[in-house]
C-alpha cells in the first residue's frame, strides 16, 4: 500500500484493501480474546486467593461470553476454502402456491436482510420482480463482505414454511416452498470461457424499487447461457452497459459454481461415495402453526424461537452447518 503506483489501479488497489482489513480482523479479534481470556485467569485466580464467592457470579458470566466469541472466531477460521471469502449472490424463487408462497418469500428476504445487516454485510438488490398481489416472484441479493459466501452457502437449498395462511379466508394451513441458491461472485480474475455466440441478452424495464430510471428506459438486462440453461438478470443499475457488467459477473460465478460441482461429483464417484451434490433438497421447515418451531433437517439443530429465526438469528444453523462440513470433509481419504 505504501508503493507510489498503488492507486494507479483503482479497483486493484479497494480489493487489496478488503483483504488487508479481513486479514486485521482475524488479527484483532485474537488480540481481543487473548486479553479476555487473561482477565478472566486473574479473575479466577482472585476469587480463589481472597476466597470471595460474591465474584464467581461475574467469572461465570465472563466465561459464558468468551466461549461464544471463541467459537465465532473458531468458525471463521474454518472459512478456509478458497471462494468462501467472496461476496455472496443470493436468490430466492417461491415453489407452486401463488400469493402464499411469494409471501414466504419476502419474508426469507427480510430475514437474510437482517442476518447481513447484523454481521456488518452490504446488500445490494440486484434483479427485483414483486408478486401480483403480495411478496416478490424473484429476487437477487448481492451480500458484500468478507467470507459472505462462506457462511451463506450453508443456506442453499428449499425452506419449507407451515401456517395458517393469512391469504386463505378459510383459515386452513398451508404449506409453502422457497428455493435459495448461493453462489459466490466471481470477478474477471478468475477464468471462465464464455463464448459469445453461447449467449441470448435480453433488454427490459426495470421493476424494482429504485431511482427515477426505473421503469423509463429498457436498461435491466437479461442473459441465458444457451448450453446450460442458465439464466441472470440485473437491474440495479441507472445504464444497460452497467446491467450487463454485473450480470456476465452473475453468469460467471454460476458457470464456476458448476464446475465445482461437477469436480466435486467426479471426485465423490472415485471415491465410491452416494452423495448428493443436487441443490434444491429441501433443508429447513419452519412451522408457524400448530406450534412454533425452525428445525434443520441436516444438522437436527432445532428453535422454538420462531420470531427471533424471521428476525435474521440464523447462526445457529449455518455454524452447525458449517462444522458439519468440516468433520466430513476431515474423514475423507486424502486425494
Amino acid at each position: 500500500m505504501s508503493a507510489p503506483d498503488f492507486w494507479d489501479d483503482n479497483e486493484r488497489a479497494q480489493k487489496l484493501i478488503s483483504e488487508m482489513n479481513a486479514v486485521k480482523s482475524v488479527v484483532t479479534d485474537f488480540d481481543s480474546l487473548t486479553s479476555q481470556y487473561e482477565d478472566l485467569q486473574l479473575l479466577a485466580e482472585l476469587i480463589e486467593e481472597e476466597n470471595d464467592e460474591s465474584m464467581a457470579e461475574e467469572l461465570q458470566e465472563g466465561i459464558k461470553q468468551f466461549i461464544s466469541k471463541l467459537e465465532s472466531f473458531e468458525l471463521t477460521l474454518l472459512l478456509s476454502n478458497p471462494y468462501d471469502k467472496y461476496n455472496a449472490i443470493l436468490e430466492l424463487h417461491p415453489g407452486a402456491g401463488g400469493t402464499e408462497s411469494q409471501d414466504w418469500a419476502d419474508q426469507l428476504l427480510r430475514m437474510y436482510r437482517r442476518w447481513a445487516e447484523d454481521k456488518g454485510f452490504k446488500v445490494e438488490v440486484l434483479d427485483y420482480h414483486p408478486g401480483d398481489e403480495a411478496g416478490v416472484k424473484s429476487v437477487t441479493l448481492l451480500i458484500k463482505g468478507h467470507n459472505a459466501y462462506g457462511y451463506l452457502k450453508a443456506e442453499k437449498g428449499v425452506h419449507r414454511l407451515v401456517r395458517i395462511s393469512p391469504f386463505d379466508a378459510s383459515g386452513r394451513r398451508h404449506t409453502s416452498f422457497v428455493s435459495c441458491d448461493v453462489v459466490p461472485e466471481i470477478d474477471d480474475t478468475i477464468e471462465i470461457e464464455i463464448r459469445p455466440e453461447d449467449l441470448r441478452i435480453d433488454t427490459y424495464r426495470s421493476s424494482g424499487a429504485g431511482g427515477q430510471h426505473v421503469n423509463k428506459t429498457d436498461s435491466a438486462v437479461r442473459i441465458t447461457h444457451i448450453p446450460t440453461g442458465i439464466v441472470v438478470a440485473c437491474q440495479s443499475e441507472r445504464s444497460q452497459i452497467q446491467n450487463r457488467e454485473r450480470a456476465m459477473n452473475m453468469l460467471r460465478s454460476k458457470l464456476y459454481e458448476r464446475k465445482i460441482k461437477e469436480q466435486e461429483a467426479q471426485l465423490a464417484e472415485l471415491r465410491g461415495e452416494q452423495t448428493d451434490i443436487a441443490w434444491g433438497n429441501q433443508i429447513r421447515s419452519y412451522v408457524f402453526h400448530p406450534y412454533t418451531m425452525v428445525k434443520d433437517h441436516r444438522t437436527g439443530v432445532e428453535t422454538g424461537n420462531i420470531q427471533a429465526v424471521m428476525d435474521g438469528d440464523i447462526d445457529m444453523f449455518i455454524d452447525a452447518y458449517l462444522r458439519g462440513q468440516v468433520a466430513k470433509d476431515a474423514g475423507k481419504p486424502s486425494e
